[in-house]
């Protein structure tokens, strides 16, 4: 906070991009039901492998949570992505060009959640598990999973012969070392989760990798996607500093794409992996990320075929590109950087004035949310009420405080507070740290906030510098982020209010939020193998965070998507996007 009357940043209006840290909105009109919750740890009672024939059966067993003695918890290697639906036979060939908002950054996927970053490096690397469009896990890294010991125990077998892009054999040795050395110590949704219960992993054998849990842990599997859990090469990384080694600008994975080049501010190529482990994957020849910061310009370069697919697409462009036959717009609950997705402001705890409860609550009563929902979102999503999004609806509660949009009300909370208006009308200055894609937004939030006697500057940085000065630097009065709810609670949710993810880390716990009642209740959540017992732990934690306003949540996002109608076979759900799409016209 900074003293009334201090220089206000002129804004250039820049239309807003729907983006869940960049892009995490989209996915098919088929799959925008909500999805499964993560598996109990009732789930794990028993493990064995499943044959082909009854693969279906145990990932939706698995993804439910009601996996019983004799139903398998394991699967055989099959193709592990669901897609867009398509017309006619896939072909191989030809290119595709992705426009991207910012720069990726840094290119090691298990340091970060950032969308901007795996809207990239989920092309590149692979997870020992994927997710299929309805969150079910899936074999990928991992051929089959043996589950034991109640919930305790997964035993995972690799796929043999899966080479690194350098041609170096993948091996377990690299799934341990990305676990102890990177995700556990940088990936906020795994270290948050994991580092209090995970015992210990072992590799007793080149293709065997045996995680051993403190206690029954059952969202395991819907947290080993590329998303939540990249695999990166121990060949590469070991005895460096994995956060800021120089092989971060040129990613050696083992997924459908290569890296081959990285322009900042310009553009990424990647070329087809000829040696990838599934051997009809992929079906392009190249795949080139074009950097186009502004939203409009991305939209006009897709009417114009510059471009072939927008991970995300602004509202004020939706009834355009719907009537553009030749342009296909699909909608859904993912994106790069996770799914079930919230939009939330961010308050600095440790600074005045949101060290005060009674400046939150009032600050929260003073932004209008439907109006930004109408206006700013264009309809994409829903209001949010609380830490966890109404798409997760087994989790979800509505019984909690409510903070319906009243000014006269905040106005008499601050005057209460001891915070009246100075002789300019202004109480008090905020800083709104945010990437340019949230231009709109803060340009919303100040005009609303006037009404309060609330001054609000606009500091508009590209996204990997805001996303630094919030969550690293601790240096803000206000920042932004899409936190992504994930499958379960456990995956996105925890990360963002246990006390033990406060640090330099990016998109952990960046209010600096502390509460012994809600760490115990995430961790009793956690340990539960009961689904209804856990949906009563989550609504007694929803119930304290909305009395006690760490954070500010907005919108429950469900953003769109949008591809040249040529082009087919897009994932809609995000992480790998391309490896199984394909282009039923000439090509580039």
């Amino acid at each position: 906070m900074r003293l009334r009357n201090a220089r206000s940043h002129r804004l250039s209006p820049l239309l807003l991009s729907l983006v869940l840290l960049i892009a995490c909105g989209g996915g098919a009109p088929a799959t925008s039901t909500v999805p499964p919750a993560a598996p109990s740890a009732a789930a794990a009672a028993t493990g064995t492998v499943a044959p082909a024939a009854t693969a279906a059966r145990a990932s939706s067993a698995a993804a439910s949570g009601q996996a019983t003695p004799g139903t398998p918890t394991s699967v055989p290697l099959a193709p592990s992505v669901t897609v867009a639906t398509s017309a006619g036979t896939p072909k191989r060939g030809g290119t595709v060009v992705i426009a991207i908002s910012a720069d990726p950054g840094a290119m090691n996927p298990a340091i970060t959640t950032a969308g901007g970053t795996h809207n990239v490096t989920d092309q590149i690397f692979n997870g020992l598990v994927g997710l299929d469009e309805q969150l079910n896990p899936v074999p990928e890294l991992a051929a089959s999973w043996e589950i034991g010991e109640g919930g305790k125990v997964y035993t995972f077998k690799l796929v043999p012969n899966v080479k690194w892009h350098d041609g170096q054999p993948f091996t377990s040795a690299d799934v341990k070392f990305t676990f102890e050395q990177a995700l556990l110590k940088f990936h906020s949704r795994t270290k948050a989760a994991l580092e209090s219960v995970l015992a210990g992993i072992e590799t007793p054998d080149p293709l065997t990798v045996v995680f051993r849990f403190k206690q029954p842990y059952g969202p395991l599997l819907q947290r080993l996607d590329v998303v939540e859990a990249s695999i990166i090469p121990k060949h590469i990384y070991e005895g460096k500093a994995v956060d800021t080694d120089p092989a971060n600008l040129k990613p050696i994975g083992t997924g459908p794409f290569r890296f081959v080049e990285y322009v900042k501010g310009d553009h990424v190529n990647l070329e087809r992996n000829a040696a990838y482990f599934r051997p009809d994957r992929p079906y392009f020849d190249k795949a080139i990320y074009r950097i186009i910061p502004n939203a409009t310009t991305a939209t006009l370069a897709l009417e114009q075929g510059e471009v072939d697919y927008l991970g995300s697409v602004q509202g004020s462009d939706l009834d355009r590109l719907r009537a553009n036959k030749s342009v296909t717009l699909v909608q859904g609950f993912g994106g790069s950087g996770g799914s079930v997705c919230q939009d939330v402001l961010i308050p600095n705890l440790t600074r005045t004035p949101f060290d005060k409860l009674a400046v939150r609550q009032a600050f929260y009563q003073a932004i209008d949310r439907q109006f930004l929902l109408s206006n700013v979102y264009f309809g994409q999503g829903g209001v949010a009420t609380g830490p966890i999004s109404r798409q997760m609806a087994w989790a979800y509660t509505d019984k909690v405080r409510d903070y319906p949009f009243d000014q006269a009300a905040a106005n008499r909370a601050l005057d209460a507070a001891g915070l009246p208006r100075g002789a300019d009308g202004n109480r008090f200055t905020i800083t709104f740290t945010h990437a340019a894609s949230f231009a709109k937004l803060g340009e919303a939030l100040r005009d609303q906030l006037k009404g309060a006697g609330i001054k609000l500057e606009l500091e508009t940085l590209e996204v990997n510098a805001a996303n630094d000065k919030v969550f690293v630097k601790k240096a803000f009065d206000l920042g932004v982020a899409s936190y992504c709810n994930g499958s379960d609670p456990e995956i996105g949710v925890r990360r963002v209010y246990v006390s033990t993810n406060i640090g330099p880390v990016l998109f952990s716990n960046g209010a600096g939020y502390r509460n012994p009642e809600v760490d115990r209740l995430l961790d009793a959540a956690a340990a539960s193998a009961d689904r209804a017992e856990r949906a009563r732990l989550y609504a007694q934690m929803q119930q304290i965070l909305t009395e006690d306003v760490p954070y500010f949540w907005l919108i429950d996002s469900r953003g769109y998507r949008a591809y040249r109608a040529t082009y087919q076979g897009f994932r809609t759900s995000g992480g790998n996007i391309l490896e199984a799409a394909w282009t039923t016209g000439a090509g580039r």
